[in-house]
């Protein structure tokens, strides 16, 4: 009789590692759960949290992975003992996707703790910042500009980021520097006609993308709607 040699520790330990570089190749959801780990550990280390919320956040972040690997197991083992549907397979999933449930939303809710005071902070200082620093909320309302055209664009699945579609791009760009020379300039007595001027090169902009054919003047309206309030909304919230 023939006896199964007894794995090494080493042996041990290589299969718990395989369980879970496989795990995190077939479960889109475990992979998930590390990247946003990763994320909370670099800012813990940037934010400088202390050794007791350290311990509190790594417990956190390992019941999440235990209780996603777990679940990952029964479904592989229901799976295995299951050849058709079984209410009871089906009931056990649940119960395994239930307590990663509970595991993320106490996760959500350390991270909470632990963070919520510094974010707050350094978000009031860095709001106040950019209300006492035009030039930085100007290039903020012009990056977001950038980013809400793009995410529309996807949206609607017309044009590339950078030609084409709903809405333009150019024409936001342009009408948001617009705004934000108006808005700068409020108190200087040369506030209209520096407007008029940038107004007037916005138009321009817009003219130039419907007469090479790219955009249609509803597209460049758009556009330029969108820069202009992006850019009135910001100033009006921060400014």
């Amino acid at each position: 009789m023939s006896s199964q040699r007894t794995p090494s520790l080493f042996d041990s330990f290589n299969y718990a590692a395989e369980g879970v570089i496989h795990a995190l190749r077939t479960q889109r959801n475990l992979w998930i759960h590390f990247t946003i780990a990763a994320a909370v550990l670099v800012a813990a280390v940037a934010f400088g949290v202390s050794r007791l919320e350290l311990m509190v956040l790594l417990l956190a972040i390992t019941f999440v992975l235990v209780a996603e690997l777990v679940n990952t197991a029964i479904e592989a083992a229901v799976d295995v003992a299951s050849t058709s549907f079984d209410p009871m397979a089906k009931l056990a999933k649940d119960i395994a996707a239930g307590a990663v449930l509970i595991a993320a939303l106490n996760a959500v809710a350390v991270g909470y703790l632990v963070f919520s005071g510094e974010v707050a902070d350094r978000s009031s200082r860095f709001l106040d910042r950019l209300s006492d620093a035009p030039a930085e909320l100007t290039l903020v309302s012009l990056a977001l500009t950038v980013i809400l055209v793009i995410a529309v664009k996807a949206y609607t699945g017309r044009g590339t980021p950078l030609r084409g579609g709903l809405p333009s791009g150019h024409s936001a760009v342009a009408f948001a520097g617009w705004m934000a020379m108006t808005l700068i300039l409020d108190d200087s007595s040369h506030r209209f006609l520096i407007s008029s001027l940038a107004f007037i090169m916005a138009l321009l902009v817009a003219q130039t993308r419907v007469e090479t054919g790219v955009h249609s003047a509803s597209e460049v309206a758009s556009g330029g709607a969108l820069g202009a309030l992006t850019t009135l909304v910001l100033f009006q919230a921060f400014g």
